[in-house]
């Protein structure tokens, strides 16, 4: 029999409509709060979420029946794994489904940003072009021989790599540990990274211990020629400081598709000419989308029928 499945945020209509097809449906909720739970909550068994919105025990108390967690996307940074455990409920997520395109966009914000797109797009457009020959834009250092740092080496990071090894960059990373099955240079340190690589790229899974990771001093360190991409999550780069190293010039740019508040973003990084951002949108692709929610699907049967889950965070 089909059983109860909560959504906690909107879902897009044609996998609502998929749902609706196989599971008792509810939500999406206005408030991740026991108040905001919809009649049907105690016999809820499964939740589809995202990790950027917060669970905890109180949550959890309120959802007696739940037995699985299902994560749209790769994040759980603000699910309470401890108090899901506690409570014998399981935990999921979309493995490498967006690893592919979050790093194809990653590596265009790079682009853009080193290469300077954005202002040549406007340079045309703005009728500025006055015919072939150097133009008034500046030339851009490019990337060819320059050194990238990624700051988080997993299945986004590893594929950011291999995308910049095609254009010739020199790959260095750091992370809890080296990783034996490649050849990149480790760094020790974040820090460290920071003053060995032109370019900074944050792809690192985000938790309560990477909080404001990418401080003022590791983007000092990244210096007044390097450029910040961040594609991990907001709260990773402490944006207070990020503000200030741009506005007194100690950080070449920033491009980023996340930010601490979304959808807020600072008045200062929006005016700022050395940066570039952009929606949250690197997992928003055809690709990554159905795949996300393959997984999400396919979970929900194997919880239906008694079968192991794939993609088990804890």
């Amino acid at each position: 029999m089909p059983f109860n499945v909560l959504m906690t945020f909107s879902l897009p209509a044609d996998f609502i409509a998929e749902l609706e097809s196989r599971y008792r449906l509810l939500g999406p909720l206005e408030r991740m709060e026991p108040s905001a739970l919809p009649p049907g909550s105690d016999a809820v068994r499964a939740m589809i979420t995202k990790g950027g919105l917060p669970i905890d025990a109180t949550l959890l108390d309120a959802l007696p029946a739940l037995e699985l967690i299902v994560c749209y996307g790769t994040g759980f940074d603000r699910i309470d794994l401890d108090a899901a455990a506690e409570r014998r409920v399981r935990v999921t997520n979309a493995g490498d489904a967006n690893a592919s395109s979050v790093a194809e966009y990653a590596t265009g914000l790079m682009l853009a940003g080193v290469r300077g797109i954005v202002a040549a797009h406007d340079y045309v457009r703005g009728e500025r072009w006055q015919g072939n020959g150097f133009s008034a834009l500046p030339l851009s250092p490019g990337l060819v021989g320059r050194r990238l740092g990624i700051y988080g080496l997993g299945e986004i990071g590893r594929r950011v790599a291999s995308r910049a090894q095609a254009m010739e960059m020199e790959i260095g990373y750091c992370g809890r540990a080296p990783h034996a099955d490649v050849a990149y240079r480790y760094l020790p340190s974040l820090e460290a990274l920071a003053e060995w690589c032109d370019v900074l790229m944050v792809t690192v899974r985000a938790g309560a211990y990477n909080r404001h990771a990418v401080n003022r001093e590791v983007m000092a360190a990244l210096g007044s020629e390097g450029y910040l991409v961040n594609v991990s999550r907001g709260y990773v780069v402490d944006e207070t400081a990020l503000i200030e190293v741009l506005e007194q010039g100690i950080l070449g740019g920033a491009a980023l598709d996340v930010f601490e508040h979304e959808p807020k973003v600072p008045e200062a990084l929006k005016r700022s000419p050395r940066m570039l951002l952009s929606p949250h949108i690197a997992p928003l692709t055809h690709q990554a989308q159905g795949a996300q929610r393959q997984r999400a699907l396919d979970n929900l049967a194997a919880l239906d029928a008694g079968e192991p889950l794939s993609c088990l965070v804890r």
